[in-house]
């Protein structure tokens, strides 16, 4: 009974501790940039920094993140929500000191199909539950992992990524109202389902074009063009967009009513309604305030309670917003320590990545992940820790409040032009078709496989089938780095005697690389009775190659062949012991090197010539 007890103590305390490394190991993961940023100090002259780089950048997101929203489907004010709270906690709880995490474009291919599906509520807690996955694979130190993502795959995502969003925007660049609920209206667009019946669909309702919202997207590419040519301080959507706001406001009251003005703007697609009953066209002036997500309602999609079923439905969604946030946001990241000659910790990154998305649908903030575009602006203009992208949310929480008035000014046309140069900047066309010319056949037609997967259909397929060809891919590399090769008598020291033959066996023996390298040894001489297998090449091997070797080694015991391991590493030979492939006499044994496995070869060959076969050595 005492016994028991403290056995059960025993165990009780070990548990504790293993729960308080892991608490310990996860404070350990979180902020890193920022720690690393006060360890070396944080003067006055760094808070001057920050804060211009924070108003910087904040004039830069402030737009865009209500384009992306809209372009998601939600309305616009989600955006803003995103950028403050992603913004916020990812600045101070991230791997990196220059990161800014807000909504991105790479999302709006996966957010789209979830809101025809399952409404804002849904999106929301899809989000949540990719913030979920995202800290699990933090706490799981998988950051690491993402590095493995072929440059192909990510090639194809991306330019997938930039043909749609693209394509997307075509709607509000017309002019096209959406159909209503109770049936098609000629001149309106249809609800589609992907992007092939997207454009189908746009054809059809061509009658519907406003020429007038052609004309302000067409003013504000040109904008968009050339303002960085002329003038590098101001960034270039500001001007922009005000200017073409500032145009609709002109053209609205100067042109007669004769000319048929009209341009969709915020104001007059968005609408709120405040707590005490109050309405108002755009944005609401209020901060984000915290809200239970599945509760969520919208005109196609009521309130839902959050149970397995709809958790179930949400899982691939869920799976697809975590990879690519993660691929996005420390890919992101490497280059913003190339930027910048810092490092980053793509674990902390990964886990407060998690939290932001765990924390934003908790106030109508839609997926969030490191938006690279942003981030370099913030380093190119200055910042110095976490605390410019801090500001920057904060400057945006302000505009929410103070200049809600004025969005709803904004055209949606020139919202959809922003968007396209979005799309262009982030696609790198030249790179793509360039590596369709000068990648390998399977490279090339990896990356084509995501790219029209992603276009097609959606980004949850392109992701699932993205991810699996990644890892084939890694197989069939790793498969050819695997080799198993009979050694000549030359490349050796020793002579070696007849019926001996020696393989040397290089690189790891895992799943994707076992099975080839073990076919090399189902050859056996008439006259062969022993082969050495020279592993000092071999670092690591996994279950599959360990039954690919016990499969050898079973056939040449049939056919009366002794095998010698020789510089075997202690990993790999302390998984053979585990296995059970011990030294047995005649049969098998193992040597330091391949020199000492020779000098055994020809003891046990000179034995089998006596007819000797008793148990003297191995």
């Amino acid at each position: 009974m005492i016994k028991r007890s403290l056995r059960y103590v025993e165990e009780l305390s070990e548990g504790v501790q293993k729960q308080l490394a892991l608490a310990y190991t996860a404070k350990d993961l979180l902020a890193y940039g920022l720690r690393q940023k006060l360890r070396e100090g944080y003067t006055r002259s760094d808070f001057r920094a920050d804060l211009m780089a924070a108003l910087v950048v904040g004039v830069v997101a402030l737009p865009l993140s209500m384009a992306l929203a809209i372009a998601s489907e939600v309305p616009p004010q989600h955006g803003l929500y995103t950028a403050i709270i992603a913004g916020i906690t990812c600045a101070l709880l991230g791997g990196t000191r220059f990161q800014v995490t807000g909504p991105t474009a790479a999302f709006v291919v996966i957010l789209v199909p979830i809101v025809h599906a399952h409404g804002l509520g849904g999106l929301l807690v899809a989000g949540m539950m990719a913030g979920v996955m995202l800290v699990i694979m933090g706490l799981a130190r998988l950051g690491k992992l993402m590095e493995f993502v072929p440059h192909p795959v990510t090639s194809g995502f991306t330019m997938g990524i930039a043909v749609v969003i693209g394509v997307l925007q075509l709607k509000d660049a017309f002019g096209l109202k959406a159909c209503p609920a109770a049936g098609a209206v000629p001149g309106c667009l249809a609800k589609s389902e992907g992007t092939i019946d997207y454009l189908r669909r746009l054809v059809e309702a061509r009658s519907g074009i406003n020429g007038w919202d052609v004309g302000i997207a067409v003013l504000t590419l040109a904008l968009l063009i050339a303002i960085p040519k002329l003038i590098k301080r101001i960034p270039a959507p500001l001007i922009a967009l005000t200017a073409v706001s500032l145009v609709v406001v002109l053209l609205q009251h100067v042109l007669p009513d004769g000319w048929h003005f009209h341009a969709t703007t915020i104001g007059s697609k968005f609408h709120y309604t405040l707590a005490g009953g109050q309405t108002g066209n755009g944005i609401p002036p209020l901060p984000p305030m915290p809200v239970l997500p599945w509760q969520m309602a919208d005109a196609s999609h009521p309130a839902f309670s959050l149970d397995y079923h709809t958790i179930r439905e949400l899982l691939p969604s869920a799976f697809a917003i975590a990879m690519l946030g993660a691929i996005e946001s420390l890919m992101a990241a490497v280059i913003v320590d190339g930027m910048s000659g810092t490092r980053h910790d793509p674990n902390s990154e990964l886990i407060a990545l998690g939290i932001g998305n765990i924390l934003c649908p908790f106030f109508g903030g839609i997926a969030a992940t490191g938006a690279l575009a942003r981030t370099a602006t913030n380093i190119r203009a200055g910042a110095r820790s976490p605390f410019a992208a801090t500001m920057h949310a904060v400057f945006i929480l302000a505009c929410t409040i103070a200049l809600a008035p004025l969005v709803g000014y904004l055209p949606m046309a020139g919202l959809a032009a922003l968007l396209m140069m979005v799309a262009r900047n982030m696609s790198e066309a030249r790179h793509f078709f360039r590596l369709t010319r000068i990648a390998p056949k399977h490279d090339v037609l990896v990356m084509l496989t995501c790219f029209a997967l992603t276009v097609v259909f959606d980004m949850v397929i392109a992701v699932t089938v993205g991810v699996v060809l990644a890892a084939l891919l890694f197989m069939r590399r790793m498969s050819v780095l695997t080799r198993a090769e009979l050694e000549e008598p030359a490349e050796l020291k020793s002579e070696v005697p007849a019926g001996v033959r020696v393989y040397q066996i290089a690189g790891p023996l895992f799943f994707g690389a076992a099975k080839s390298a073990m076919e090399t040894l189902h050859t056996v001489g008439d006259k062969d009775h022993t082969y050495i297998l020279d592993m000092h090449l071999v670092p690591t091997i996994d279950a599959t190659g360990l039954v690919a070797l016990e499969s050898v080694l079973d056939r040449l015991h049939r056919s009366k062949i002794k095998v010698i391991f020789a510089g075997l590493a202690p990993e790999v030979s302390d998984m053979l012991d585990r296995a059970g492939i011990k030294r047995v006499v005649g049969k098998i044994a193992y040597a330091p090197d391949v020199e000492t496995a020779i000098s055994m070869a020809i003891v046990h060959a000179a034995r089998l010539a006596k007819g000797d076969t008793g148990p003297v050595a191995a």
